[in-house]
């Protein structure tokens, strides 16, 4: 049998996001992807004191941004729904702030950074109760992301804190 007479069966998944969820999850998707971008442009071009520390500080952030974009990506096709991470898409979507260009001081880069993460966990948060509602599987990717990246947020923002007294 040759591959132009054999057939491919049809499979279905069981369960199909509705174009709500689908969204939803693409915006996640979308500020992850640029979260991973924007916290490499900082790793590479970050000088100043407690450079080290912050350096290695952002590879977790652009770790924890890169496992999320492909977690919710695969989360994605395996509910129906067809992710798109192309340049121009993140471009035109994210709510990521546009990163400094060249050197950035270590606490200009932590600020740039927490804010960054803090848009992140915007979307996360915004889109939560809809998705939970629809798919509490897709949820719990939301929650999980969701502490992580504000623990990172806290990690950052402490580097350049003044304690409250």
């Amino acid at each position: 049998m040759n591959a132009d007479t054999m057939t491919t069966p049809s499979i279905n998944l069981t369960f199909t996001a509705s174009a709500a969820l689908s969204d939803n999850l693409q915006r996640v998707l979308t500020d992850l992807i640029a979260l991973e971008l924007v916290g490499k442009q900082i790793h590479w071009n970050i000088v100043g004191s407690n450079f080290r520390d912050v350096h290695l500080n952002l590879d977790d952030v652009v770790d924890i941004a890169r496992e999320g974009s492909d977690e919710v990506a695969e989360r994605m096709r395996a509910i129906n729904a067809v992710p798109d991470g192309r340049p121009a898409t993140v471009t035109a979507a994210t709510t990521v702030p546009a990163a400094p260009e060249g050197e950035i001081l270590t606490g200009e880069g932590v600020a740039y950074i927490v804010s960054a993460i803090e848009a992140v966990v915007a979307t996360l948060r915004g889109v939560h109760d809809d998705v939970d509602s629809e798919d509490p599987t897709s949820s719990g990717i939301v929650e999980d992301l969701t502490g992580k990246l504000e623990q990172q947020a806290w990690f950052l923002s402490a580097e350049v804190r003044k304690p409250v007294r």
